[in-house]
């Protein structure tokens, strides 16, 4: 089985001690000082960790093991190749509508609901969207703008509604911090001020993220610009430009939707839906498309490619275009992710866009249990026997931003394990870490557990410096807000943090397989003044 794309994985029978997988890079040269977490000193901060550290976390995660948390459901892998006919048209969420007052501020609203949904023939499913049933309207705006979101909680508990991938103040980002009572509403504003970008939003409730994205609180927001570069990509909504949100559910014999045991990642699920379809495909009437993919599954980590292995070109990942275009076969992307490609068809054709196996490094039983092994088909594109022109793309989509680790003010190590982050659950009246507005840091996450995580940073974009050492494939070296971490593994990211202060009011670093943060695997960040 071919390793991930952008991980040189270790191999998963070595006898290794694991504190040699958390070695970091000694030869950079950074003058300043190195930092960690507030109020957490000891041998997690150094830069090579020590073996009492390590047998430290080996005890608390056998202590995490014997309460439960540690055990995960195994099962075989299993294959839906074959076993769809693809009869259902992919349904296009709305473009959400929009009001410009006086001052030229874009309104939108938005109401998490309950409803039903119909996803397999004759069932009736229990579910929950914005505006809708299930999912919500994709939010299109550009750059420039000052939106304005005002969000009614119609449902009969508690929720937020976070901005994923978003760069605002924290008072505007729709953490645990920002509560919605059932029956209140929630209106918040900022100005986008980023690069275009597929972002998208969902609700963070500390405790319940993972059962109210299964529900189905979930949609896609678009950050559009007038970037030249960017006019021959295809662009037009529905038509050669699809948002693609890609989940995993298990549905019990009435319909409704299960929760019950989980794989050692979280809820993994045996049936895909795509935008809420279930067996669904796509009319092709142009000859390229553009896909934006989006894994908003609990758990499931997918590796994308067609049936027929033909190449596809990477031009966005979590945080906006790529420098050029990428040619690949395959794209991973683990909960929360995004990326961007254009594919290219024949008059009358059809292939079918597939998830294939990949190593998560967990061992073959639980990886099998985590999806790991499994062979998904996501859906079928059926090209039109006449298809409309489409414009080569540009060699050049934006232009390179270079990362110089030399202005890191600081570096902070981040050890994941269990469902802990460096030793601690989320405590919502501790702050972690304090940052200074528009300072560079690095920081190093490790994952020491026996299970894959992820690892996503609240109001930032970062740049992945390197992967156990080696720089990632070209598809990930763009922008990006979560990073995939497969055991053993320790990513190296360059951030830079933004202008918006608020010491008492924190930003959140979490792991995104939903139901480890449920548990409390986050921490808090805060922006002060420089």
């Amino acid at each position: 089985m071919a390793p991930p794309p952008y991980y040189d994985m270790m191999n998963s029978s070595s006898n290794q001690s694991m504190v040699d997988g958390l070695e970091t890079n000694t030869d950079m040269d950074l003058s300043p000082p190195r930092q960690g977490p507030l109020d957490f000193p000891g041998p997690w901060l150094t830069r090579t960790l020590p073996r009492r550290a390590f047998l430290a976390g080996m005890g608390a995660m056998v202590a995490i093991t014997a309460a439960g948390c540690g055990s995960g459901e195994t099962r075989d892998a299993f294959s839906t190749v074959g076993t769809l006919d693809f009869a259902n048209r992919l349904h296009i969420p709305p473009l959400a509508k929009s009001t410009k007052d006086p001052q030229g501020v874009l309104n939108f609203d938005l109401t998490a609901e309950p409803g039903t949904s119909r996803f397999l023939p004759g069932k009736a499913t229990p579910t929950w969207g914005y505006n809708g049933a299930f999912l919500g309207p994709t939010i299109r705006a550009r750059r420039g703008d000052i939106v304005r979101l005002s969000v009614r909680n119609s449902t009969q508990e508690g929720t937020t509604i976070h901005w994923h991938g978003m760069r605002l103040p924290s008072v505007s980002d729709g953490g645990p911090h920002q509560p919605i009572a059932a029956g209140d509403t929630w209106t918040t504003e900022w100005k986008l001020d980023q690069p275009a970008a597929t972002l998208w939003y969902h609700p963070h409730p500390h405790g319940k993220t993972e059962q109210q994205v299964l529900r189905g609180l979930a949609g896609m927001f678009i950050i559009d610009t007038n970037e030249p570069l960017t006019a021959a990509l295809p662009s037009l909504y529905g038509v050669d430009d699809f948002p693609v949100i890609v989940q995993d559910r298990t549905f019990e014999e009435d319909g409704s939707l299960r929760t019950g045991s989980r794989a050692m990642t979280g809820l993994v699920g045996d049936t895909l839906l795509v935008n809420g379809t279930y067996n669904p495909y796509v009319a092709v009437t142009t000859q390229a498309i553009r896909l934006r993919l989006l894994n908003a599954s609990s758990a499931r980590v997918y590796n994308f490619g067609f049936s027929d292995d033909r190449k596809f070109c990477v031009i966005g990942s979590d945080g906006g275009l790529l420098h050029a275009p990428v040619t690949a076969t395959r794209i991973q992307l683990s909960p929360g992710e995004r990326a961007e490609v254009v594919v290219r068809f024949l008059p009358g054709e059809s292939t079918v866009f597939r998830s294939f196996p990949q190593e998560l490094g967990m061992g073959q039983a639980f990886n099998n249990g985590a999806g790991g092994n499994d062979v998904l088909d996501v859906l079928e594109f059926q090209a039109a026997d006449m298809l409309s022109p489409s414009m080569p793309l540009p060699d050049v989509l934006t232009a390179g931003t270079e990362v110089h680790t030399n202005h890191a003010v600081a570096t902070r190590d981040f050890i994941l394990n269990g469902t802990l982050i460096n030793g601690r659950t989320l405590d919502m009246d501790r702050i972690d870490t304090v940052v200074r507005a528009g300072s560079a840091e690095i920081w190093n996450i490790s994952n020491i557990d026996h299970r894959a995580h992820n690892f996503h940073i609240h109001d930032m974009q970062f740049k992945i410096l390197d992967i156990d050492g080696e720089k990632p494939a070209p598809e990930f070296a763009g922008w990006k807000d979560t990073v995939f971490l497969p055991v053993r593994t320790t990513a190296r990211l360059a951030l830079t943090f933004g202008s918006h202060t608020a010491p008492s009011l924190p930003y959140m670093y979490h792991c995104h397989m939903l139901w480890h943060e449920d548990q409390g695997m986050m921490g808090q960040y805060a922006i002060e003044q420089a």
